[in-house]
């Protein structure tokens, strides 16, 4: 912040009277400033000094000068500007807890002391058990007896106290909407119709990756794991090579009418226990070895 000073210049009576007469006595400058921060005097022999000093009006001062020698001029106050340093301006770290500007009288910048947290963030925890005057001080939020006013794990979810639970009351929905696995696809369809407007050449192979290439189906999600099979909507007149897991029977009249091979893949193997297998397996060959037996002792047919 800058500050003005204002030079005043002041005469005694005895001392205007000698300047007069030798006209290079010493003069006298009283320095004041806005603030009251200092006062001086300053000496000075120049004439332009003087003047300027004479034509001030005094008006604790008697003294009349003549007009001739003392010719008024205007008031000119030398105005002295004094510029401090800029200070180094101070950062806020928390907006929430610290002002946006420091306005200390001492200047201080914002330290590990003067920060706090967010507003909210700090969250003062229940005093439970502590006095019924706290509000959670008999039961503790727990309430008044009962089985979850108890220690231990408590109850399942969903139980209602020994009675029919909700679950259990409302009707459950079928097929698909109600989860069953009879009602989900287990095959990615697709028609004759549209393997001919997908524009196969004479002998090209047909599968679900080829099917795909051409953007016939899109699976995703479940359907990515399901295997394909082919229906009967429409007509084909290509020699193709028709790889699927299972044809439906108009489709695999009209593709062996057509004269397109077809190729029926095997379907994934069933997980089956180690030792159910193994029960399996000689169940078979127990079995096989009767059949043998049995058509050994049929006598032949005349």
């Amino acid at each position: 912040m800058a500050s003005r000073v204002w030079v005043l210049v002041k005469f005694e009576t005895a001392t205007l009277s000698r300047f007069l007469e030798k006209e290079a006595y010493p003069v006298s400058i009283s320095v004041k400033t806005e603030n009251a921060l200092s006062h001086s005097l300053i000496s000075t022999q120049s004439m332009a000094m003087a003047m300027a000093a004479a034509s001030l009006p005094c008006p604790s001062s008697p003294f009349k000068g003549n007009l001739t020698r003392l010719k008024p001029k205007t008031c000119n106050f030398t105005c002295l500007t004094l510029h401090s340093k800029n200070k180094r301006p101070s950062v806020v770290v928390n907006q929430a807890a610290a002002p946006s500007v420091v306005t200390t009288s001492s200047g201080a910048r914002l330290r590990l002391d003067n920060l706090g947290p967010q507003p909210g963030s700090r969250k003062k925890g229940k005093r439970k058990g502590r006095g019924i005057s706290a509000g959670q001080g008999n039961s503790c939020g727990f309430g008044m007896r009962g089985q979850k006013s108890r220690s231990g794990p408590g109850v399942r979810k969903g139980f209602e106290g020994g009675q029919m639970p909700l679950y259990r009351r409302i009707p459950k929905l079928r097929g698909i909407a109600g989860g069953m696995h009879a009602g989900l696809p287990k095959y990615v369809p697709v028609n004759l119709k549209d393997i001919a407007s997908a524009g196969f050449q004479e002998g090209e192979e047909v599968s679900l990756e080829t099917l795909k290439e051409k953007g016939l189906i899109n699976p995703s999600g479940r359907e990515r794991r399901l295997p394909l099979k082919v229906l009967g909507d429409g007509e084909l007149s290509v020699k193709l090579n028709i790889k699927a897991r299972a044809f439906s029977a108009a489709a695999k009249e009209k593709l062996e009418a057509a004269g397109c091979s077809l190729t029926v893949l095997p379907g994934r193997k069933k997980w089956v226990k180690p030792s159910v297998a193994k029960n399996l397996a000689r169940a078979e060959e127990y079995f096989a070895k009767k059949r043998a037996a049995a058509i050994e002792s049929e006598p032949p047919s005349a």
